[in-house]
């Protein structure tokens, strides 16, 4: 090899050291582009997605269309328009993308699924490191379909003529687009004769419309069964299946432990003719769901009108699942005519979703168990059916 001159080795060394100076001399690909400078890794892409509508805890109705809205920002900032927010709802199936616009993404949901619903949206926003991604969640709740509320009334006072019987069937009477059902109680649900005068009262609010559900006390599920059957048999056999509609069952436990009781108390009913309506009372909401295969419909609030104005069912979102029909409200120590038609609007709301209802302004004490609120019709009854007519058909009830 030849030696290489001194002028020479110099320009080599200079060279090399330009090209090590600039950066060249390897690494390079092997089409002779340069790789390009990752992101700073101490500027990360931030992104962020929140629930604008619709509104935490909000009851709807099943397959009724329902916005669910996202809003989305990164790094703070509104996300470019066309941003995909991918939807779903559990339990189901549902899921859908919607894109945004101003920074919010917006779908339709039509859930047919009564009862809890959580929501998800989520996000996912490309860097040049890594996909920044975030999600949020909402719960909500669906309720069938709502019905017309009614009346139901616990007549526990006397039929004679003239009396809260004539007056319940007048009502009934001139308010035809209110049901009114009037639980009858001879002797508290214990006789083994009828009573003239409950005859004639009977055939009275019938045939002005009204319905009649007989009165049997359960004891909390502890009376015998062969007993509970025995008083049920009486209201057929006495009073006759076109004066009863069905029966009230009294003192309904709520413990999962008595449920099979009640189940066969159910069975023995609709056994006689399916269409009986059994409404069993627990005063409360039963311990467990299953009691809705007990009854048709359940009292789940039986207490002060001070009480119901704090009432939520959503600590017990089984109850969404119950259409309004099967719910029933008993509300008593309601003062004033205005406060009668708070609770009437509070019961219609999608919130208490009740349909079987009754006010009273008859006091009583629960504590020291002193008065009763079911000894006669209220002071309102009158402005009390034509409020629930009035809320049903969607109308502003007349002022007391």
């Amino acid at each position: 090899m030849a030696r290489m001159s001194p002028v020479a080795r110099w320009c080599s060394l200079s060279l090399a050291a330009l090209i090590a100076a600039c950066g060249g001399g390897g690494g390079g690909s092997s089409n002779g582009t340069t790789p390009t400078n990752p992101t700073n890794p101490s500027n990360p892409t931030t992104v962020a997605i929140a629930f604008s509508g619709p509104d935490a805890e909000t009851i709807s109705t099943a397959g009724a269309a329902l916005s669910l809205s996202a809003q989305v920002t990164v790094n703070g900032a509104a996300a470019a328009d066309g941003t995909p927010v991918s939807f779903a709802v559990s339990p189901g199936t549902f899921s859908a993308t919607g894109t945004t616009r101003s920074g919010v993404a917006t779908v339709t949901f039509n859930g047919a699924t009564p009862g809890r619903q959580q929501l998800s949206a989520s996000v996912s926003v490309a860097s040049s490191s890594a996909n920044a991604t975030a999600t949020a969640t909402r719960v909500i709740y669906l309720r069938p379909a709502p019905a017309p509320m009614e009346v139901l009334v616990p007549a526990y006072f006397s039929p004679a003529s003239g009396t809260e019987w004539s007056r319940m069937a007048s009502g009934a009477a001139a308010n035809p687009g209110v049901q009114v059902t009037a639980i009858m109680n001879p002797d508290n649900g214990e006789f083994d004769t009828a009573d003239p005068a409950y005859v004639s009262a009977l055939n009275q609010f019938v045939a002005a419309g009204g319905k009649v559900v007989g009165y049997v006390y359960t004891g909390y599920g502890k009376r015998p069964l062969a007993t509970v059957k025995a008083n049920i048999e009486a209201y057929f056999t006495l009073y006759g299946r076109n004066a009863i509609s069905g029966i009230f069952l009294d003192e309904m436990s709520s413990d999962a432990a008595m449920l099979a009781g009640y189940r066969e108390i159910y069975a023995y009913i609709k056994a006689k003719d399916s269409s009986l309506r059994v409404i069993g009372n627990p005063g409360m909401v039963p311990n467990t769901a299953d009691y809705a295969s007990a009854a048709d419909v359940l009292v789940t609030f039986e207490a002060r009108n001070s009480s119901y104005a704090t009432y939520d069912p959503r600590t017990t979102p089984w109850l969404y699942t119950l259409a309004n029909s099967r719910q029933s409200s008993l509300v008593h120590n309601t003062a004033t005519c205005a406060d009668m038609q708070k609770a009437v609007q509070s019961a219609a709301s999608a919130l208490y979703n009740a349909g079987p209802i009754y006010m009273t302004d008859l006091q009583y004490d629960p504590v020291n168990d002193i008065g009763n609120p079911w000894a006669s019709l209220p002071s309102y009854w009158t402005a009390l059916l034509q409020t629930v007519a009035a809320v049903n058909q969607g109308r502003t009830p007349i002022g007391c």
